[in-house]
């Protein structure tokens, strides 16, 4: 029996997602014929292409080669389409967040839904642990889409469509005249290395980097 040919797609080699994509990817491998590029040049003719760490537009001759052209967003769509939807639904105070397997289409995020799931939080996690959570999450639904691809029928996207921007470095700048309280969710999905949190005063620039540790049990109140 012929096996299932997938193709992970991954433009940005340099993103934080990159080991859950190498081990979805020996995961794949163990039942399909799978192969991960870092170019959309590079897909051949298959029957499914997830498209997770993408940047870059794919044209629709590209797309044609595979049964079905797969993305994965942080959110219930259609609400939040665009760009960094889990970060900004953090700095809305949400703990629950759909996470939505979808086809590619030509508009964005506009494609039918295949799969959803959800995300909770309780507040507490900093960035690493917010996208440990959604690496685990694309994982499994691209495990289960595999899995069952073949009986699952996508269903059109119902409701007035929203869209996020894209979080850019200058977003993590900090009110300082705020309380830490009230500053909390912005400092929760700064990216100490790449982008982090900080606040300008008296003509310098101040970067604050948060990590976190368990509070000792006789400190407790």
């Amino acid at each position: 029996m012929k096996k299932i040919k997938i193709t992970i797609v991954a433009d940005t080699p340099s993103s934080w997602i990159m080991p859950y994509i190498d081990e979805l990817t020996d995961q794949l491998a163990k039942k399909y014929d799978v192969a991960l590029v870092h170019d959309s040049k590079a897909i051949e003719r298959g029957d499914l292409a997830f498209f997770l760490a993408c940047q870059k537009i794919v044209s629709p001759e590209i797309l044609a080669l595979n049964k079905h052209n797969l993305v994965v967003h942080e959110s219930k769509l259609p609400k939040g389409r665009g760009w960094s939807p889990l970060s900004w639904q953090i700095l809305e105070g949400k703990k629950k967040i759909a996470v939505t397997l979808f086809e590619a289409a030509k508009d964005v995020d506009s494609g039918d839904i295949y799969l959803q799931e959800f995300m909770t939080f309780d507040g507490s996690e900093l960035v690493d642990e917010i996208r440990e959570k959604q690496g685990r999450m694309t994982v499994k639904l691209v495990l289960d889409y595999a899995a069952s691809f073949e009986k699952i029928r996508g269903k059109p996207q119902k409701g007035k469509p929203t869209y996020y921007s894209h979080c850019r470095p200058i977003d993590s700048r900090l009110n300082p005249n705020l309380s830490l309280k009230k500053l909390f969710n912005r400092l929760r999905i700064a990216d100490n290395e790449r982008y982090p949190a900080f606040f300008d005063m008296k003509g310098w620039r101040y970067t604050l980097k948060v990590t976190k540790t368990k509070i000792p049990d006789e400190e407790k109140k």
